[in-house]
């Protein structure tokens, strides 16, 4: 009799259970879906948007990144930007040293035996990272500026100019606290420097976003190859000319002594 008392009794505890599950399972995991709806329909998409300013064979590259409008809080978080330089063009990591010094933009080199003079044709891609800043004109935007130079490419037999692409960079974003837009996009870690001034290493979140333009294309302009004997020639008949303007001056103006 005890037993079969004892058998009710947890046959009516499995019952209260399963009641309660039903009740209860259900709106919870309807409330957590609705606040994770909730989010996503208050994220904007993250715009990026890359541009080529001045002439000639060195330009900056200027890159713009918008979150949209609602974002509360930006400034908890840091943005940066891996940019894939092609064999094509160049970072002077020298330049990039004087301009943080000025305080103009925060970048370094992330390529190691990186040679500026190599032409194009010698070269390798290579990296850099660079810190973006809040754009003050703009509370949900930041900006980054990187100044990049020609190569020199091979001469072409008919066409006087080429074509360097630029692709798009990694966006990184890290932020001090929980960050609302962390959940909107898909995203990986990326471990890389917290910031110039230190060697500490963070954890990053790559950001997904929606690029204005697939990519930057740049115009080189490049000497053919018809002209080769007429370069050499001129070339050298300056060089002699202009060393013997030398020697007259120093044999008409020094002072030697034995």
């Amino acid at each position: 009799m005890a037993a079969w008392v004892a058998a009710v009794r947890a046959v009516a505890w499995l019952l209260l259970g399963a009641a309660t599950w039903l009740t209860r399972g259900p709106a919870a995991a309807f409330t957590a879906a609705s606040s994770d709806a909730g989010i996503r329909a208050t994220c904007s998409e993250i715009t990026l948007r890359q541009e080529v300013l001045k002439d000639g064979f060195h330009r900056d590259l200027l890159i713009k990144v918008k979150f949209g409008e609602g974002i509360e809080d930006l400034q908890r978080c840091r943005l940066l930007i891996k940019q894939y330089i092609p064999t094509g063009l160049f970072v002077d990591p020298y330049e990039l040293a004087s301009l943080r010094e000025r305080n103009v933009t925060e970048a370094m080199m992330v390529s190691e035996n990186f040679d500026i003079e190599a032409p194009n044709y010698l070269s390798k891609e290579s990296e850099v990272l660079v810190y973006a800043r809040q754009d003050s004109q703009c509370i949900d935007c930041f900006q980054a500026f990187l100044p990049v130079h020609y190569r020199y490419h091979r001469p072409h037999s008919k066409d006087g100019e080429t074509f360097t692409v630029v692709s798009n960079p990694d966006l990184l974003m890290y932020c001090d606290q929980e960050f609302p837009i962390l959940k909107c996009w898909a995203h990986s870690e990326v471990a890389a420097p917290c910031a110039l001034e230190n060697e500490d290493i963070c954890q990053w979140n790559k950001m997904k976003y929606k690029s204005v333009y697939k990519n930057v294309t740049l115009q080189v302009p490049v000497g053919l190859t018809i002209h080769t004997s007429l370069v050499c020639s001129v070339t050298l008949l300056i060089t002699i000319l202009c060393s013997t303007l030398i020697l007259v001056t120093v044999f008409k103006y020094g002072h030697f002594s034995l």
